[in-house]
């Protein structure tokens, strides 16, 4: 049975640290790689989406420690793990779908997010990322690490696999439940690039998992 991506979550905080360091290809990596794509400048501002408990803060907060934080995330517990992990830090922890938060413009230095967005269509995807580009100060950027679909099959059969299971359970489109479904790598920077990122570069992978990095122009030009 399909669970609701926030209980999905809140169910497994119990070791959900250990899983994800040792259940993932490349993970006593990329968590590290990731931080060290982020700003060094002290109190650089920082969005993070899905931060869960934050395994990528806890590596980032060794090479900047004075960041600001903004976290946003569908589960409350984890938030609450990761506010224990760092009560000496500058966090400003939202609850909540990270398609629904109105963020501030120009706000960010840079964006991360890792093993989070990999549940979402092109379609949702387009409209969180132009929502976030405008978030970003001039020349910010995103560092994406997350695991992707290997082929274009194998993304449509991940679709079509939810479908089914949603139609069998009666489950509403409008609704978030936990379900993998990566799309390709290349996929992924297409709907970075549609909506306004520039210099979209792979920068590495672990098997699956890439971190890829996307920049804001100077100026941003609307449609």
């Amino acid at each position: 049975m399909l669970e609701k991506m926030d209980i999905f979550f809140e169910n497994r905080l119990s070791g959900y640290d250990e899983h994800m360091l040792t259940s993932i290809e490349g993970a006593d990596e990329f968590y590290k790689f990731t931080a060290a794509c982020l700003p060094r400048e002290a109190e650089a501002a920082i969005l993070d989406l899905g931060c869960g408990t934050g395994l990528e803060l806890q590596e980032y907060f060794l090479l900047n420690p004075h960041a600001k934080i903004t976290g946003i995330d569908l589960s409350k517990g984890m938030l609450e793990a990761l506010a224990a992990k760092f009560p000496d830090k500058d966090l400003r922890l939202m609850c909540g779908s990270y398609f629904e938060v109105e963020l501030e413009a120009e706000k960010y230095d840079a964006a991360v997010s890792v093993e989070s967005l990999h549940h979402f269509t092109s379609e949702r995807k387009l409209s969180l990322y132009r929502n976030l580009l405008r978030s970003l100060k001039p020349g910010g950027y995103f560092v994406l690490t997350d695991y992707f679909a290997e082929s274009d099959l194998l993304e449509k059969e991940y679709f079509e696999n939810l479908e089914n299971l949603k139609q069998e359970q009666g489950i509403s489109d409008d609704e978030f439940y936990h379900y993998d479904t990566p799309l390709t790598v290349e996929h992924e920077v297409a709907v970075l690039k549609k909506a306004g990122f520039t210099d979209v570069e792979i920068l590495k992978n672990w098997g699956a998992t890439f971190t890829i990095l996307a920049k804001r122009y100077l100026i941003l030009f609307s449609n």
